[in-house]
C-alpha cells in the first residue's frame, strides 16, 4: 500500500522532498539492521558458535593439566603421570587449533558472502536509479562507495561475529577457571573491567567520527583520479595546461588521507596502552597477594602458576572484545553510507501490475497529453502542457533554440525521467506501466554522445542483444555502413575499441551506435541530435544509415540543422518549453513564424 501510495504521489507531484531530518534519521544504522544482513546464515552462524564453544572448553583444561605437573607429577617424579599430562597439553593444542580451522573457514565464507550480497545489491539498486540520481552524484563517489566503503567493512564483517563469540567464550571459560582456582584472586583480576569499558567506549566514539571523514576524502580522491584519468580528462589537462594543478589537488587530498589514516590508527591508543599497562600489573598484585602473611600457605605453587597464565590469558579475549567494540562502532560510518545509497527512493521503476505486451507486434503510436516535467530543485518547467500525437511508422522532427526542451521531451519517450504531470502513451499504454525492459525493447535512443565500452567491436555491439548470432552483427553493421571498415581493421570485429572508443571517429562511433540499435530493432526510435557534431560529409553517410534505420519505425528526430528534418511528417518548434508551432517543412515556411527564423 505505501509504494502505491508514493507512485501515485509521484505522478502527479513529482520526486517526494525528503527533509533534512529525514536524511540525518535515514542515516542512523541500527546494530539490528547489521544482524540481519546475516540472517540467511543462522545455521553456519551455529556451527561456529558451537566449535567456538567446544575450542574454549577444551582450551580451559591446560591451566589444569599444569598445575597437576607442578603440584602432583613433578614432586613425585611421578613419570608416567607427567607423560600423560604432556600429552594431554599436546592433545589440547592439537584440538583448538584444528577447530581454529574449521571456524575461520566457515567464518571467512559466511563473511565473503555477505560483502558478495552487499556489493551486489549496491550495484542492483544503483542501476535502478533515474538519469537524475547520476546528473547530481559524482561517479567517483559512486565507486568509492561500492569499493572503498565495503572494502573498508570486510574485516568487521568476516571476522566480528565470531570475534565476539570467540572471545567471550573464551573470556567467561576463563573467568569460571579462575574463580575454580582462586575465586580471591578472581575477584582481583576482574578489577580492570569497569575503566577498560569507559575508555574503549570513548576511543570508539572517536574512531567512529574519523572513519566518516576518512572515507569522505576518499570519495573526494576516487572523484579526481574519474576526472582526471580518463581518456576526455587527460585531453583536457593536456590541451588547458591543467596538469600540474591536478597534481597538486591530488597530492593535497592524499596529504588530508594520511593525517586522517594516522588519526584513525593512533586514536585512543594511550587509553589502549594505559589498559596494557594495568593489565601488566595484575600479576605482580597475584604475587604480592600471595605472599603475604594473611594469604600465606592458601594455595599451592602451581595453583598461582596456573591462576597467573589464567589470567595472561583473560587479558588476550577481553582485549578483543574491547577492539572488537571499537572497530563496529567505527564501521557504522560505512555502514551509514551503503545503507544511505541501499535506502534511495527509486523514481523510475517498474510497475507493480505490468501491462503485458509483445515489443515486436506493437504498432508504434506516440501520443503525449498535456505532459509538463520540471528538473528537481528546478523553479521553472522545463516543458509545459505538450500534447502531440504521432501516428506509428511516422516521422517526427523536433526543432528549436538551445534549452527550449527538444532533448527533455526526447527522453521522457526513453523514460530516463517521468513527466511531472500528464502522460505519455505507445499503442494507448501509459510508459509508467510498461516494465523498463519492455520499454527498452520498444525505443531505441541513438545520440550525439556515443558511449562505447572498452571491449571489441563485436562485443559492443551484441550488448544491445547478448544472444545475438555473429551473422546478425554482420547485417546490422551493413545496414549501418559499417561493415567494410571493420572488416579492414587488423582483428575485425575482435578490435579494441579503447577507451570510451576513442580508436574511432565521431562518425564511425555513430555508426556503431546504429548498428547496435539495429539490433534491438526497436518499434519507436529516438534521434537526439545525432549528427549534429559531424562534418558535412560524415554526416552525409551517418544520416543514409539513419534514414535506413527509420524505415518502417515511428521516429523522433531531434536536429539544429533543419535540412535533415524537412522531410518529417510533422515538424514541432519548442520556445521555452512550449509548443509553439506544428506542421510540415512547407506550411511553418509559409507561416513566416518561428521556424522560418530558425531556417533562414
Amino acid at each position: 500500500m505505501e509504494s502505491t501510495i508514493t507512485q501515485r504521489v509521484r505522478r502527479s507531484d513529482g520526486p517526494a522532498k525528503v527533509t533534512a531530518a529525514e536524511k540525518a534519521q535515514a542515516r542512523e544504522v541500527s546494530l539490528r539492521r547489521i544482524g540481519r544482513l546475516f540472517a540467511l546464515y543462522h545455521w553456519p552462524l551455529a556451527v561456529v558458535v558451537a566449535i567456538i564453544v567446544a575450542s574454549s572448553i577444551v582450551s580451559m583444561a591446560s591451566p589444569f593439566l599444569l598445575r597437576s605437573v607442578i603440584d602432583t607429577a613433578l614432586p613425585r617424579q611421578d613419570v608416567r603421570l607427567l607423560v600423560w599430562l604432556v600429552v594431554g597439553m599436546l592433545a589440547v593444542a592439537a584440538i583448538t587449533s584444528a577447530l581454529g580451522v574449521v571456524q575461520t573457514w566457515i567464518s571467512t565464507k559466511i563473511g565473503q558472502q555477505v560483502m558478495h550480497r552487499l556489493r551486489t545489491d549496491v550495484f542492483a539498486h544503483l542501476q535502478r536509479q533515474s538519469i537524475a540520481f547520476f546528473t547530481r552524484t559524482r561517479t567517483g563517489e559512486v565507486q568509492s562507495r561500492i569499493t572503498n566503503d565495503i572494502g573498508g567493512m570486510q574485516a568487521v564483517v568476516t571476522s566480528t561475529a565470531t570475534s565476539v563469540a570467540s572471545n567471550l567464550t573464551t573470556a567467561v571459560a576463563t573467568a569460571v577457571a579462575m574463580a575454580a582456582l582462586s575465586w580471591r584472586l578472581a575477584l582481583i583480576s576482574l578489577l580492570v573491567m569497569p575503566p577498560a569499558i569507559h575508555l574503549t567506549r570513548r576511543v570508539a566514539r572517536m574512531r567512529r567520527e574519523i572513519t566518516g571523514r576518512r572515507q569522505r576524502e576518499l570519495a573526494d580522491l576516487n572523484v579526481t583520479i574519474e576526472e582526471a584519468l580518463s581518456i576526455s580528462g587527460i585531453q583536457l589537462s593536456k590541451t588547458m595546461g591543467t596538469g600540474p594543478a591536478l597534481v597538486r589537488r591530488f597530492t593535497e587530498s592524499s596529504i588530508r588521507l594520511i593525517d586522517l589514516e594516522l588519526r584513525s590508527e593512533l586514536a585512543g591508543r594511550w587509553r589502549m596502552a594505559s589498559m596494557s599497562i594495568l593489565f601488566a600489573a595484575i600479576p605482580a598484585i597475584i604475587y604480592l597477594s600471595a605472599g603475604l602473611p594473611m594469604t600465606a600457605g592458601t594455595m599451592t605453587i602451581g595453583t598461582l602458576v596456573a591462576f597467573t597464565a589464567l589470567q595472561a590469558g583473560l587479558f588476550r579475549p577481553l582485549m578483543g572484545l574491547l577492539n572488537v567494540g571499537v572497530s563496529i562502532t567505527s564501521s557504522l560510518a560505512l555502514f551509514a553510507r551503503i545503507f544511505e545509497y541501499l535506502d534511495l527512493p527509486v523514481e523510475v521503476d517498474d510497475p507493480i501490475d505490468p501491462v503485458e505486451v509483445t515489443p515486436a507486434q506493437l504498432p508504434g503510436r506516440v501520443r503525449f497529453e498535456d505532459v509538463s516535467f520540471r528538473y528537481p530543485g528546478s523553479d521553472s518547467a522545463a516543458l509545459a502542457g505538450i500534447s502531440l500525437d504521432l501516428p506509428a511508422g511516422t516521422t517526427l522532427a523536433l526543432v528549436g533554440e538551445t534549452g527550449s526542451g527538444k532533448s527533455t521531451l526526447a527522453s521522457l519517450v526513453a523514460r530516463l525521467y517521468d513527466p511531472t504531470s500528464g502522460r505519455i502513451t505507445i499503442d494507448g499504454i501509459d510508459l509508467r506501466d510498461l516494465r523498463l525492459a519492455d520499454l527498452a525493447a520498444i525505443v531505441g535512443v541513438v545520440s550525439q554522445e556515443t558511449y562505447l565500452l572498452h571491449t571489441t567491436v563485436r562485443e559492443n555491439l551484441r550488448y544491445a542483444k547478448p544472444d545475438a548470432t555473429d551473422a546478425e552483427i554482420a547485417d546490422a553493421a551493413r545496414a549501418a555502413q559499417l561493415h567494410e571498415l571493420i572488416v579492414s581493421l587488423p582483428d575485425g570485429y575482435d578490435t579494441m575499441v579503447g577507451s570510451r572508443g576513442h580508436r574511432f571517429s565521431g562518425g564511425e562511433k555513430q555508426r556503431i551506435a546504429i548498428a547496435r540499435t539495429l539490433l534491438r530493432n526497436p518499434r519507436v526510435l529516438v534521434l537526439d541530435e545525432a549528427t549534429s557534431a559531424l562534418d558535412t560529409e560524415t554526416e552525409r553517410a551517418v544520416q543514409q544509415a539513419l534514414d535506413l534505420l527509420a524505415v518502417g519505425r515511428t521516429t523522433i528526430t531531434i536536429a539544429h540543422r533543419l535540412t535533415t528534418v524537412r522531410d518529417a511528417d510533422q515538424i514541432v518548434v519548442l520556445d521555452h518549453g512550449r509548443l509553439v508551432e506544428t506542421g510540415t517543412h512547407s506550411s511553418l515556411l509559409a507561416e513566416q513564424g518561428r521556424y522560418a527564423a530558425l531556417a533562414a
